[in-house]
Parts: C-alpha cells; sequence; structure tokens
C-alpha cells in the first residue's frame, strides 16, 4: 500500500462496537471514523504552525468523541495534513464499555497515551493487554496487524491520545511494547518515554523521533535540545498553559516548530506538556 493510499474499509468490519453488541457497522458508519494513511505532498516555507484546540478537527459518534489535531476520517484539511511523519494526533474519549472493534494497520508506528481510565487492547498476535493512565504503549503496525481498542470499564469513560508516525522502514515484523511511567520523573522536568533506541528510555520505534512528557508548575522553566539536525517539534498542551519560544499556548493547543536547534519552555501555570520531535522529510 502506498503512503497516498488508504487502508482497506474491508478489514474493518467489526470496528463499531453498538451498544446492541452488534459487532457489524453499516457502510455509512465505516466511511465515519475511517482509517486513512495519507501522505502530505505539500513543502512548507514556514518554521512555526499553531493549532488552537477549538481549531480541531471534531467527531462526535456518541460512543466516540475524537478531536483531530489532522485530517482524519470525515475531517479533511489540506493544510493540516501532518507535521512530518507525524501523521495522526487524536484526543480521544470512548464511553463506558464501548471502543474499536478489530482493523488493520500496516506501515505505521501507532503510540496510545492513557489519559484517564483503562484501555483494553487485543491484537491478531495474540496479546490481551490492559493500559491505565500513566502507560505508554506502541504498536509497530509493519507488515501488517489487525487489532481493538475498547473501554476496559462499564462504568466510566476512557481518555487517550492516539498517535501515528510514519516509519523509515516497512515490512517490518509487527511488534508490541508497552512501558509504566513513574510520575515522579516528569515532575518539574521532561521526561523521555519514545526514542528510536530499544536500549534506551521509554518505548522505541522505527523511526528517528522522540517523545518528552513534562509535568511542570506554574513559574517552572525548561529547555529543550533537537536531538537530531533537520528534526522539527510538535508541542501539544495537555493540561493548563505555557509559553515555547514565545508562543502563549492553551490547554489541548498544538504548536509546530522546525529549522531551530532548542525550545525554551515557561508553565504559566500548572501544566503537562507533550513534545513529540520527529524528522520532517517523509522518506
Amino acid at each position: 500500500m502506498s503512503w497516498g493510499g488508504l487502508v482497506s474499509l474491508l478489514g474493518i468490519a467489526n470496528y463499531m462496537k453498538a451498544a446492541s453488541g452488534d459487532t457489524t457497522p453499516t457502510e455509512d458508519q465505516v466511511k465515519q471514523v475511517g482509517f486513512n494513511h495519507i501522505k502530505n505532498m505539500e513543502t512548507k516555507t514556514k518554521t512555526t504552525v499553531l493549532h488552537k484546540a477549538a481549531t480541531r478537527g471534531d467527531a462526535n459518534h456518541g460512543w466516540l468523541q475524537s478531536k483531530h489535531t489532522f485530517s482524519f476520517a470525515n475531517y479533511y484539511n489540506p493544510e493540516r495534513m501532518n507535521f512530518g511523519v507525524l501523521r495522526v494526533l487524536n484526543d480521544d474519549t470512548v464511553a463506558a464499555g464501548m471502543g474499536f472493534g478489530k482493523h488493520p494497520h500496516s506501515d505505521m508506528e501507532i503510540i496510545s497515551i492513557p489519559l484517564e481510565g483503562d484501555l483494553k487492547h487485543m491484537d491478531s498476535t495474540g496479546r490481551s493487554e490492559i493500559i491505565k493512565q500513566g502507560d505508554v504503549q506502541v504498536m509497530s503496525a509493519g507488515s501488517g496487524i489487525q487489532h481493538s481498542e475498547m473501554n476496559a470499564n462499564r462504568d466510566q469513560q476512557v481518555k487517550f491520545l492516539q498517535i501515528w508516525i510514519m516509519p523509515n522502514k516497512r515490512g517490518v515484523e509487527p511488534r508490541y511494547q508497552q512501558i509504566t511511567l513513574e510520575e515522579e520523573a516528569r515532575h518539574n522536568q521532561l521526561e523521555q518515554i519514545l526514542s528510536p533506541n530499544e536500549n534506551d528510555e521509554g518505548v522505541w520505534i522505527h523511526q528517528d523521533a522522540w517523545f518528552h512528557l513534562g509535568k511542570l508548575e506554574k513559574g517552572v522553566e525548561q529547555n529543550y535540545a533537537v536531538k537530531k539536525p533537520g528534526n522539527g517539534v510538535y508541542a501539544f498542551v495537555i493540561e493548563g498553559d505555557v509559553t515555547i519560544n514565545g508562543q502563549a499556548l492553551n490547554k489541548r493547543d498544538g504548536y509546530g516548530l522546525w529549522d531551530i536547534e532548542t525550545l525554551d519552555i515557561k508553565a504559566d501555570s500548572n501544566a503537562e506538556l507533550l513534545l513529540m520531535e520527529v524528522p520532517m522529510t517523509i522518506a
């Protein structure tokens, strides 16, 4: 499958989980959610991009409420296809007992970061896991894998970030990794949670990307140095207010910067921040 193609809709017949227990979606339901791996063919000439929280794509499927930073499913904006190899940043809320039925992926690094509640993962390798707030999960789809993601609880919603990164290797053997973070490790500092190196801190993926999480008290300042020349950094404010290189940001705002060496970060309130350093060139 080329980057510009769409993942086959035929493989996601059990994607929508209806309250009645019927796992077979209608054709319209499948089109509503979708799994589009789309390559952005445009070249940006500026060096920053600001995505205010209120400008994100908004999808409400009843059991699923999702905010799309980049084009996804029915939300299409040619100016918001990706940030370098960062293809998807979805801010999802799934109702109690509901979730994404089994569906396919290939040649994509898929990262899930729960913000509230518990998420149950099952895949075609036979793996079944629960991820919760404080965990980070990565799945390298590679040559092809099917998985499902369900709210593990019948009495509370689950909120999580789902992030797709285009890999630098295609057709790899599918793999899964999950870690639990210690909150103190990101208290008033930036904790590395993802890298390209199997023996480094956090999970690892098939791409020259680094993710950091920080939970900062008001007034705390941090500096981030870009790890690989040519990479850009996309900052996503999970909670609170921060200023990055002079740009004020609020809850759920996104801010991408490239052609830079460092980021100067200041917490304007108690805040939680995710930094995603990624290559800006799609191989």
